[in-house]
């Protein structure tokens, strides 16, 4: 994909997908969670981050509060795989598939269909802020608009499953 999407594109996926939100331009990218959370006056737990895996080949998107780490096991066990076959994907493979850079990944609006994880815990807030398709865009959505729209699955990404006996 040689054009990528921007938080116009974003803007008008929520708009015909009647998803209520908005898109924040900030003055100053916002590279990291923290860095997010302060421009925008929140608590850290308040961002989400969407990350792309590779499971198998195959393209699949895990939402998760910002400050968590996304552990690849849970994914594999989610699948049925092995850890080795959950792969972060490649800053040209994001691009590709969602339309975005890596750092600015929304939750939905992507160039292609996308296998969706939710971390149960994002869903402990009514509204938080994700990726709004660039450095300085964050948007800000409903986590109930999060799974209408994605047809996600709810699961537990940040604790290992435990080994079968």
């Amino acid at each position: 994909m040689s054009e990528f999407l921007t938080p116009n594109h974003l803007e008008e996926f929520m708009r015909s997908h009647q998803i209520d939100g908005e898109i924040c331009y900030l003055s100053t990218p916002t590279p990291t969670v923290i860095a997010a959370a302060q421009a925008v006056g929140t608590d850290p737990s308040k961002i989400i981050k969407s990350v792309l895996f590779m499971v198998k080949e195959a393209p699949v998107l895990a939402i998760s509060c910002g400050t968590q780490r996304i552990e690849r096991k849970a994914i594999a066990s989610f699948f049925g795989v092995g850890r080795k076959q959950v792969k972060l994907a490649d800053a040209e493979s994001v691009l590709h598939i969602t339309g975005y850079r890596v750092g600015t990944v929304p939750p939905f609006g992507h160039a292609h269909k996308i296998h969706t994880l939710v971390d149960s815990k994002v869903l402990e807030q009514d509204r938080i802020y994700a990726g709004g398709g660039a450095e300085n865009a964050l948007a800000h959505i409903s986590t109930s608009d999060i799974l209408r729209i994605t047809g996600a699955d709810i699961i537990d990404l940040h604790n290992q499953p435990l080994a079968k006996a």
